[in-house]
């Protein structure tokens, strides 16, 4: 929001310095982006006094002039214009002078003659008005003066950032309100009332809301008999200091009120409308699939059922709060307006404006909420604009269709609790009279007390009575609340076991050599088909009603596709080793569902090798057991009393190298290499590792106690075998057959070795075992061992189908 300095000022009696009001308002909750000056944009522009002008000697089209400019020698300029004469005053952009598009004034030649600057037009400085010949100044104007001073330019914009929950102060009548509430004085309001003469407006137009739930107002006026041309110059500077590039006086007024009130306004060329039993019928409803608009930049859009448009009987003629169209424009052929200032559902105006790419100040005022209450006075202050400036005549009355009329809320402060809650003294008095000042309708009962409060409905923010808290100490000065110590009597700080738990997952991941990243929870809606994942028969996609992109339209299910991008994006740029991990959450949510739900998630993927080959470096690719051996350091962390990775056929996985990860029988996640054309899709070199893990299984299966046996004092006896069985067993089976069979003496069961070639027979494997025997109160004897690995042996054998190797 662009806010002039000297049109704040025709609204509040401003005594304070700009720096002054800047530290206000940054302390008051309205954030200043930047402060310039206006005058800095017209550097190097002055006012000139043409003393030559001769025919260009090799250019029938172009003048050869002298301009004094009021230093020095006359300045040549070659010129194109044909409407000044020696003698005449004009804005003269010197060499080194940079115009408001942004082009700069060289030395150069032009058909052989140089030219030392640039007699300006008035487009050309930004102001609007004819393009076709030099702006020429009165001949009173002071030669060598600088434009910006002539114009009165002088002026500061304070550039505010407005939060989205402020609707009201995207208006210099709404800032206006804020710089009274903060100064302690009284700010005052535009207000016009149009001369009206002629047939009254409802005999000409007549509207119609068909979608109510997407318009709770619309009003209309009528001015006939304007004459399109160019603003003055006082709405020009005004338009101008505002942000918006001036184009007309009809179309600079709809733009001054919305800048003066906050409500946008359109104008329609109102002999181009349909005509319905002798009226021009305006319907606001909902547009029909596949209807098409051209709106005034040109383009034709495609419109769909979630838009919302005014038409008449020849169809759609503007988007709702967004943009007009191209066949209801206003021209310099137009003679009558029909001016609109309506309140548009803003979810509606925000999905419409967003899903074409038509975004302005009108579409990001309704996008917030626009007052339907100030409808009707923005009508009547344009329209008595419009017949002062273009010379029209307002017809008598509004149409105004209002079927579901805001009404105001009513409130209560209870100036004691405001008192408790801030740790001040501020009386009711003074609580009542900043909220008068913001606007707000304030009565005093309960002894003084309690505070009985109106809010109007241009202030859609104020709900509860923590709000006016708020409203109050905001303006009452944040800094004069008193620096207070907290009790800490049985207070003590500390982490919840859920963020415990959290920092050990943490911890487990980086000992286990990933790096921890953070991905977008905003994704493709086609991911999901990238790396073959379904959403439950039972589940939806979480959409977003503003996506920043189609790259960005819903919310993830998965930690997946934003670790493979992170694999391509690194593995791209010459990083080839990624191992990276993220705690994140999932959404997903059902029909009839009005919040998502949401679960926490651990994911990783690695990719590479861990280290390059070196002293110390391994040329081992990363495989499924290295990722398995990332989930089992972390089960030893966190200590469920069973951890199992069986085998599991998931799409987005290679078949043989895909797992689901157990703990205590529930299924916590999944893990393993995947599968070669899910990577190609997200560019990312195969092969790459991945898991994820349900966050609320892992802690639920956690155990914070543990249990310690003590040190063995005796030796243990171990031995080692060699079984040969089928590819088909797993190691997990043989492992639970061995520990099953071995009773009460086996102590430790590991794995050293497994073969395959000469000696073993083609389609099997050699898995050799060391067992440990060991009780606690002695050191077992080969006569006490040698029949019970034995038995071992032989139920092992019998159960996995193995034989011996020998």
């Amino acid at each position: 929001m662009h806010v002039s300095m000297k049109w704040l000022k025709e609204l509040v009696d401003v005594d304070l310095t700009v720096e002054e009001l800047v530290d206000r308002l940054d302390m008051t909750g309205t954030a200043v982006e930047s402060v310039r000056s206006v005058g800095e944009g017209m550097e190097g522009i002055v006012v000139g006094s043409v003393l030559v002008k001769e025919p260009h000697p090799d250019a029938d089209k172009l003048s050869y002039c002298s301009v004094d400019v009021g230093a020095g020698e006359p300045l040549r300029i070659v010129c194109g214009a044909t409407n000044f004469e020696a003698g005449d005053r004009v804005p003269v952009a010197c060499v080194g002078a940079t115009l408001p598009g942004g082009f700069t004034i060289k030395k150069t030649k032009l058909r052989g003659a140089v030219s030392e600057g640039m007699m300006c037009s008035a487009p050309e400085l930004g102001l609007g008005g004819d393009a076709g010949g030099l702006l020429v100044l009165p001949p009173d104007t002071p030669v060598g003066m600088a434009f910006g001073e002539y114009l009165g330019q002088a002026d500061t914009i304070i550039e505010l950032e407005v939060t989205p929950n402020r609707p009201d102060c995207l208006s210099i009548a709404g800032v206006a309100r804020e710089v009274a509430a903060i100064t302690g004085k009284q700010a005052t309001v535009p207000a016009s009332v149009p001369a009206e003469s002629g047939a009254p407006a409802h005999r000409a137009v007549s509207v119609e809301i068909a979608d109510p739930d997407l318009c709770p107002r619309y009003t209309a006026r009528l001015i006939r008999g304007v004459k399109i041309g160019p603003s003055p110059e006082w709405l020009t500077e005004r338009v101008t200091a505002s942000g918006a590039r001036p184009v007309s006086n009809i179309v600079d007024i709809t733009n001054l009120v919305m800048f003066e009130l906050g409500q946008p306004l359109h104008a329609f060329d109102a002999a181009t409308l349909a005509v319905r039993d002798g009226v021009a019928a305006v319907t606001v409803r909902r547009a029909r699939n596949g209807e098409r608009l051209t709106t005034l930049d040109g383009q034709e859009r495609v419109l769909d059922s979630e838009m919302l448009v005014i038409a008449d009987d020849s169809g759609a003629i503007a988007l709702a709060g967004v943009m007009g169209g191209e066949n209801t424009e206003v021209s310099g052929q137009t003679v009558d307006i029909l001016l609109e200032s309506a309140c548009f559902e803003p979810t509606s105006t925000s999905r419409t404006s967003r899903s074409l790419g038509l975004i302005s100040e009108a579409s990001t005022r309704f996008e917030r909420g626009v007052d339907p209450e100030g409808c009707v006075r923005a009508a009547d202050r344009a329209a008595a604009l419009m017949a002062e400036i273009a010379g029209g005549t307002v017809a008598p009355g509004v149409v105004d269709v209002y079927p579901m009329p805001a009404a105001p809320r009513e409130l209560e402060l209870r100036v004691s609790r405001m008192n408790a809650i801030l740790g001040t003294d501020i009386s009711a008095t003074e609580a009542g009279r900043i909220l008068a000042a913001l606007g707000l309708g304030v009565e005093t009962y309960n002894d003084g007390d309690t505070l009985r409060i109106t809010v109007p409905t241009f202030r859609p923010d104020l709900e509860r009575e923590i709000d006016f808290v708020e409203e109050v100490v905001r303006v009452w000065g944040m800094e004069r609340v008193p620096v207070t110590l907290p009790a800490g009597r049985g207070r003590i700080g500390r982490l919840t076991a859920h963020q415990r738990w959290m920092r050990r997952i943490d911890a487990t991941m980086r000992a286990a050599g990933l790096n921890e990243t953070m991905t977008y929870s905003f994704v493709d809606s086609a991911d999901l088909g990238r790396v073959r994942m379904t959403v439950p028969d039972d589940g939806l996609l979480v959409e977003l009603v503003n996506p920043m992109s189609e790259e960005q339209a819903v919310m993830r299910t998965s930690l997946l596709p934003g670790l493979l991008r992170s694999v391509s994006y690194n593995q791209r740029r010459g990083v080839p080793d990624v191992h990276l991990y993220e705690i994140g959450t999932v959404f997903s949510t059902s029909p009839g569902r009005k919040l998502p739900r949401e679960h926490g998630a651990v994911g990783g993927v690695m990719a590479g090798l861990w280290s390059r080959p070196g002293w110390t470096g391994d040329d081992h690719p990363l495989d499924f057991f290295d990722g398995k051996g990332v989930i089992e350091a972390l089960a030893e962390d966190l200590s469920p009393r069973h951890f199992q990775v069986r085998p599991a056929d998931l799409p987005w996985l290679q078949p043989g190298r895909s797992a689901e990860v157990l703990l205590d029988s529930k299924v916590a996640g999944w893990l393993g290499e995947v599968h070669p054309s899910v990577a190609a899709a997200f560019e990312a070199d195969a092969p790459v590792v991945a898991f994820e893990l349900d966050v609320e299984v892992l802690l639920s299966t956690a155990r914070a106690v543990r249990t310690y046996t003590e040190v063995p004092r005796h030796p243990a006896v171990t031995l080692d075998v060699a079984l040969v069985v089928d590819e088909s067993v797993s190691v997990e089976r043989v492992e639970q057959a061995i520990r099953k069979a071995g009773g009460v003496l086996l102590d430790t069961v590991r794995l050293f070795d497994v073969y395959r070639g000469l000696g073993v027979p083609e389609g099997s494997k050699s898995l050799a075992w060391a067992l440990s025997y060991r009780v606690p109160d002695r050191t077992l004897t080969d006569e006490e061992v040698r029949p019970v690995h034995e038995k071992l042996l032989r139920k092992v054998c019998g159960a996995v189908g193995a034989e011996l190797r020998s």
